[in-house]
């Protein structure tokens, strides 16, 4: 987003705002009824809720409370934003909010795999009612202070189109440079670390996998990560061009107003593609649950996240004698 003083209306952006209505309108049409059915199987389909699954509840609230924002934004992009200064902070938090929400509980979702590998006998803990309740409100404490940092910033732009609630207005380019670096490492690289490393642990034990419930919910999982990260990324690619812009501009000033501009530029569309993250996971629900036999369709995603349980029940130990060290771990295992 650019600063309130660059308020140029180039024909490409105006290109651009198309582009980001159509992809912010494909969002709304599939992730609200997306998300919304993956909630009603959980709450209503599901008497008993793995910690797993009560992390892609969260996950699916915290996706749906973007998208009903977005016809909101749709129509400020097509016209102009006339809601007023308190609604475009509130929608700008709501949004921000769900970023951390949404990396926080899938870098959860990432341990929680890693430790029903590696440690399944530190994972029974994790299947205590209170652990992941206190795990889910900690997520959300920290998102929205993170998603609060950005409240005194947002503000409004005047642009030869109208107002628009597409602009942040920094004291000096230190403190610019300092939110959107927050944003990137807090948000991105620092989870994403966390993530990587957790699978390619992971990833060493999926080979040696035989049932298929488990390769199933190995395979759903890695493949929420991988459709957040690269929905995510060129977002955070465009931030750190603008964080390098801003630290060049005083040393290499033509070379900072090229970044600033292919910055100003990508932002729109990278900013767009992040809503994709919030309705594409019903999708991933749905093909992985066309597996899953079951006598009502319906029941599929139910059927699904049943499977989703990192130790299961019937193999705890203190119900099953094992003969050793290697067949305790290997039978306790479950992606």
């Amino acid at each position: 987003m650019s600063s309130p003083e660059e308020t140029s209306d180039h024909p490409s952006l105006s290109v651009a705002r198309t582009v980001v209505c159509a992809i912010l309108g494909l969002s709304f049409a599939i992730g609200v009824p997306g998300n919304s059915f993956v909630i009603w199987t959980i709450c209503g389909q599901m008497k008993e809720r793995t910690p797993t699954v009560v992390l892609i509840l969260h996950l699916s609230i915290a996706d749906l409370l973007v998208l009903v924002t977005m016809p909101l934004w749709i129509y400020s992009f097509a016209n102009a934003w006339s809601f007023g200064i308190v609604a475009c902070k509130a929608l700008a938090f709501v949004v921000y909010c769900s970023m951390y929400v949404s990396i926080f509980l899938i870098t959860a979702l990432s341990l929680e795999r890693f430790l029903a590998v590696s440690y399944p006998f530190a994972a029974q803990r994790w299947k205590k009612k209170t652990t992941p309740h206190l795990v889910v409100f900690l997520i959300w404490f920290l998102s929205i202070a993170f998603g609060a940092t950005i409240v005194p910033f947002q503000e409004m732009v005047d642009t030869e189109g109208g107002l628009q609630c597409a602009a942040r207005s920094y004291e000096n380019n230190s403190q610019e440079a300092a939110c959107l670096l927050l944003e990137t490492v807090v948000g991105f690289i620092l989870p994403f670390t966390i993530i990587s490393t957790c699978y390619a642990c992971i990833g060493r034990r999926i080979g040696r996998m035989t049932c298929p419930s488990r390769r199933r919910s190995a395979r759903l999982m890695a493949s929420v990560v991988i459709a957040f990260g690269l929905c995510w990324f060129p977002h955070h690619v465009f931030n750190l061009l603008s964080v390098a812009s801003l630290l060049t501009e005083d040393l290499h000033p033509e070379a900072s107003q090229a970044l600033g501009r292919v910055a100003e530029m990508g932002v729109y569309i990278a900013s767009s593609v992040t809503f994709i993250s919030s309705c594409i996971n019903p999708l991933l629900y749905a093909f992985a649950a066309r597996n899953v036999r079951s006598s009502a369709r319906f029941t599929k995603f139910s059927k699904l996240f049943e499977q989703i349980n990192p130790v299961s029940r019937q193999e705890s130990p203190k119900e099953t004698p094992y003969p050793n060290e290697q067949e305790k771990t290997t039978s306790m295992e479950i992606i």
